[in-house]
């Protein structure tokens, strides 16, 4: 006599789907995401606003640059915290670029979210998400 057998596990992935409210991604396509150390270097030397739960770095990329259409980075150091600490912030700082910087980035511009140690963890959403704006504003102005 063979023993029993478990249940094969289920492969379906609609079980396991998150569900929409708690999802980071947003619909549609993302912004695209810098990826080179020059380009980060680049945005630093440029236009620089603090907030209260990041810093905004922005530039406006010149004519001779392939890219089209905003392009956005994300930084945290370990003044933030521990991995997960820093995960968590880089997270929320990718969400906060998809509400605030694909709407009202302008196109030709790259933008770099830098997190602040304690701020951008705790910081409310929804004022991040006024600090974004207004930092935008100051950027472009």
């Amino acid at each position: 006599m063979t023993p029993p057998q478990a249940p094969a596990p289920s492969t379906d992935a609609g079980n396991r789907a998150e569900p929409a409210a708690l999802s980071c991604a947003a619909p549609g396509k993302s912004l695209p995401v810098l990826k080179k150390r020059a380009d980060f270097l680049a945005a630093a030397k440029a236009r620089r606003v603090p907030t209260a739960g990041f810093l905004l770095q922005a530039r406006q990329r010149q004519d001779i640059e392939a890219a089209t259409g905003v392009r956005v980075g994300f930084t945290c150091s370990k003044k933030v915290g521990n991995a997960v600490i820093r995960n968590r912030a880089k997270r929320r700082l990718r969400a906060l670029a998809q509400d605030v910087l694909k709407p009202q980035g302008r196109p030709g511009w790259d933008y770099v979210l830098v997190g602040k140690p304690g701020a951008t963890v705790s910081r409310d959403f929804d004022a991040l998400r006024a600090d974004l704006a207004q930092a935008l504003r100051k950027v472009h102005s």
